[in-house]
């Protein structure tokens, strides 16, 4: 889970990190109040999106005064930057600048560790430099059982090339950043630029803070960083009632049971569309796992049939722990529970456990909106072909 730029300020903070004073406002009448009560000679007035390109996108803007706050705020709130409307600015103080830096700390998958990266150059766009200039980005190894502790800020500090009179400074942030990487189970944390100022404070000026949403269940305050302006709300439905869902911008429903083999299902379908009207694609993704229950997979077909842009749903799966005749029966109640709301066709492809009885009962239940096909090819292609039809 991506955080907005203020609430990974509010985590900064809370973890010893030095940072500016932000308040988030949503009108231009808010963010010229918030700029009074900074006090502060500068304001920034910064776009909140999850997305990089604020500056070039016109989402980041001075203002001298209150009234020029408003004024930013005006131009900037309902900006499409890259696809990510803006509904909320961070009216932020202004800070004395004399050098800007870069630090990031990620979780490096390939190696089983973290990874943090360091540059004196701050503030530009660092997949650029890590290219054109690798020598200028400082990348160190952490064991994820020792963390970023005093030693290795200062071997990070020392191996990116700073003065040895700000060791101890950059150190002590980069210490409190590992704190927050830690405690908050975060994938990633970036500040850009890390400032030092005129004073020689060093101060996290914009921060990107990516949560692991597998360690959720140990983390009930997550919930207050919901996007719900940017949020899908089938997306939201599917994910009150424990699915893991995924809406895309097709109109062949999927269900299946494995994430491995609900991305296959993807490609078959799209493959299968891809010479027919309107090129029928997948319209989400829906894993309803190993284990799932009838219930579980009336849910699923119940978020998928409420979608306005599904034309047919293919439900393709392979009987494990998830017998097929549990798959069945969630079909068929589901079906029963909607009545005639459903309305679209359903292709329906089992194998595995219980396949013969899974089979039986559908074929018993005679649903005229049921069909069964017998592999996964010829159940998308028949999914892609309902689909076209119906265009």
């Amino acid at each position: 889970m991506d955080l907005f730029e203020y609430q990974a300020r509010d985590l900064f903070e809370a973890s010893g990190v030095p940072v500016v004073p932000g308040i988030v406002a949503s009108t231009p009448a808010a963010a010229a109040a918030a700029a009074v009560k900074l006090g502060t000679p500068v304001v920034v007035v910064k776009a909140q999106v999850k997305t990089g390109g604020r500056g070039k996108a016109g989402g980041v803007k001075l203002a001298r005064s209150p009234q020029e706050a408003a004024e930013r705020a005006a131009e900037i709130l309902g900006l499409d930057i890259r696809g990510h409307r803006v509904h909320k600015v961070m009216v932020a103080a202004g800070a004395d600048i004399a050098e800007e830096y870069y630090f990031s700390l990620l979780l490096d998958r390939s190696t089983g560790k973290y990874l943090a990266m360091c540059s004196r150059e701050g503030g530009v766009d660092i997949e650029t430099l890590a290219v054109e200039r690798p020598e200028a980005l400082a990348r160190v190894q952490i064991d994820p059982i020792i963390g970023l502790d005093a030693a290795m800020a200062a071997q990070i500090v020392s191996t990116a090339g700073f003065p040895a009179a700000d060791h101890a400074a950059i150190a002590e942030v980069l210490v409190g950043l590992g704190r927050l990487y830690r405690d908050n189970d975060a994938t990633l944390v970036e500040v850009n630029p890390l400032v030092k100022t005129g004073q020689g404070e060093i101060i996290a000026l914009d921060g990107k803070v990516t949560l692991d949403d597998n360690a959720d269940f140990r983390h009930p305050e997550w919930s207050a960083y919901a996007d719900t302006d940017e949020q899908d709300p089938l997306e939201t439905r599917a994910k009150a009632k424990g699915l893991n869902y995924v809406k895309l911008d097709g109109n062949v429903g999927v269900i299946g049971n494995g994430a491995g083999l609900v991305m296959s299902t993807l490609d078959v379908v799209a493959a299968a569309g891809a010479n027919l009207p309107g090129q029928p694609r997948p319209a989400n993704f829906l894993d309803i796992g190993g284990g799932a229950s009838a219930s579980v997979m009336a849910d699923g077909l119940e978020i998928i049939l409420s979608d306005p842009q599904v034309k047919v749903v293919l439900v393709n799966v392979f009987g494990g722990i998830t017998a097929c005749s549990e798959v069945a029966k969630g079909i068929r109640d589901a079906l029963a529970m909607l009545g005639e709301k459903a309305s679209k066709p359903i292709v329906v492809r089992l194998d595995g456990n219980a396949v013969e009885i899974g089979r039986h009962m559908l074929i018993e239940a005679a649903h005229p909106l049921v069909e069964l096909s017998d592999t996964m090819d010829a159940a998308a292609r028949r999914a892609a072909e309902l689909a076209a039809n119906q265009e």
